[in-house]
């Protein structure tokens, strides 16, 4: 009987232990969705940002250039975060990257790569996840990027060494590659020539809208087509932003000519605009020339096809580095910032940026303050030769302050009137040299704090 007993205690236990198993796990399974549940309702209410262009433009079709995207859960619930593209052999591809001493493994990744030999006829492939930015992750994160990148390779049968990876979202935590690996089939089977608006929508981290623009140039034999997609809304400062831009066209160019029309433009459009001072770990702009146009090919950088195609490629670039400032976190004013007649190009620059990402300055932005005061203080402390005598400043045509104090005939109203407007140009002339500089920016609202407090929940 003892026997018996001693048995059926053992056998109840065992039943015991299995539903406190069950119940725990029933009970992780109900917080982690109430969690996702949370965190998506959180992200859902982020409104578009007022700045935001009227629709997505339709972008041109590039031939030799398919997108997919899908679910991987990587971080997000409920919406894309992964997107595949596959790149026809022969494609040219040049880049550009930050220059944080913190950069992400995909990052480093993608500069050995390009620094290399190059399997041009092999085709290519790009795989970018949001969620997560795979930075400072340790020897893990290179392991992330090699399974990812060997995953999309076997899949598409391309050398890994072709197949280009880029990571956004929290820094410090592992990338969960699994996921990411697990969805490559799905991905491959859904590659389309016309998924690439769908690509900017799966990219997208505290955006409020997917960004993209397009140029079309009519070369020796046919139309050359560029199309362009970007994610930045924050952490955004030269060099470069917290921004992934991929950028394709139909051209036939060889990647050494790519490579330097690329990194001729990128002072004047990604590393001219600031959000918040802060520079990102995981920056990337990956330009892709899949040479499937019929126009003849581009070698000569002075040729009139290669320099209405560079004005083109300045011109995309440009429209969604723009984009970028009018989604930045919180904003509700876009900002052009002039800088002219400084010593040189360097202190133009200076002044510019030192307003650019004042505080003070864009607080009062978002105020609607014209406190013109703000701006003197900004040149001064940029380190900028500058001569307080010399100096003036105006709010779009307004000329507020010249030859050391307030300027004859200024009128409060209508520079406070001049604020309401969405978008305003604040000018600055040193009356020094020939140097200048343009910078975009947006305000700093209350808004900004609201998103980034609790980026990671």
């Amino acid at each position: 009987m003892a026997k018996d007993w001693k048995a059926k205690a053992k056998k109840a236990e065992g039943k015991v232990a299995k539903l406190k198993k069950k119940l725990e796990t029933a009970v992780g399974e109900a917080v982690e969705r109430v969690e996702d549940a949370v965190s998506t309702a959180k992200k859902k209410k982020l409104p578009v940002s007022p700045l935001a262009p009227a629709a997505f433009p339709a972008l041109p079709v590039i031939a030799g250039a398919e997108f997919a995207v899908t679910e991987a859960g990587v971080r997000y619930k409920g919406r894309t975060d992964v997107m595949l593209v596959r790149l026809a052999p022969g494609t040219s591809i040049a880049g550009a990257f930050t220059k944080s001493s913190t950069r992400a493994a995909s990052v480093l990744d993608c500069q050995a790569k390009l620094a290399g030999p190059i399997a041009q006829e092999a085709g290519a492939a790009i795989i970018v996840n949001s969620g997560n930015a795979n930075a400072f992750t340790g020897r893990s994160g290179q392991d992330a990027v090699d399974s990812v990148t060997g995953g999309v390779a076997t899949a598409l049968d391309l050398p890994a060494s072709r197949v280009f990876s880029s990571s956004t979202g929290v820094i410090g935590e592992p990338l969960p590659h699994d996921r990411i690996t697990a969805a490559l089939d799905d991905l491959k089977s859904a590659l389309s020539a016309d998924g690439i608006a769908d690509a900017a929508r799966a990219i997208m981290t505290t955006d409020t809208f997917p960004k993209g623009a397009m140029a079309e140039v009519e070369g020796e034999g046919g139309t050359i087509h560029i199309a362009g997609i970007a994610k930045g809304s924050g952490m955004i400062a030269p060099d470069m932003a917290t921004m992934l831009v991929y950028i394709f066209t139909d051209a036939k160019i060889p990647a050494a000519t790519l490579q330097r029309m690329v990194s001729a433009q990128v002072d004047g459009t990604f590393n001219s605009i600031t959000v918040d001072s802060d520079t990102s770990t995981s920056d990337a702009l990956i330009v892709a020339a899949t040479g499937q146009s019929s126009a003849a090919e581009i070698r000569d950088m002075r040729s009139k096809t290669s320099r209405a195609f560079q004005k083109a490629l300045q011109g995309v670039m440009l429209d969604l580095a723009k984009q970028v400032v009018r989604d930045g976190e919180g904003a509700t004013k876009f900002v052009e910032v002039r800088v002219t007649r400084a010593a040189n190009d360097a202190d133009a620059r200076k002044v510019a940026l030192a307003i650019a990402n004042s505080p003070l300055v864009k607080t009062a932005v978002a105020g609607e303050d014209a406190n013109w005061g703000r701006i003197v203080m900004a040149v001064g402390k940029s380190g900028a030769e500058a001569d307080r005598d010399r100096l003036a400043i105006r709010f779009g045509d307004l000329l507020l302050a010249e030859k050391g104090l307030r300027a004859e005939g200024y009128s409060e109203d209508a520079a406070s009137a001049y604020m309401k407007n969405q978008e305003l140009t604040i000018s600055v002339d040193l009356g020094l040299g020939r140097g200048k500089a343009t910078v975009w920016t947006c305000d700093l609202t209350h808004g900004y704090i609201d998103i980034n407090a609790d980026y990671r929940s």
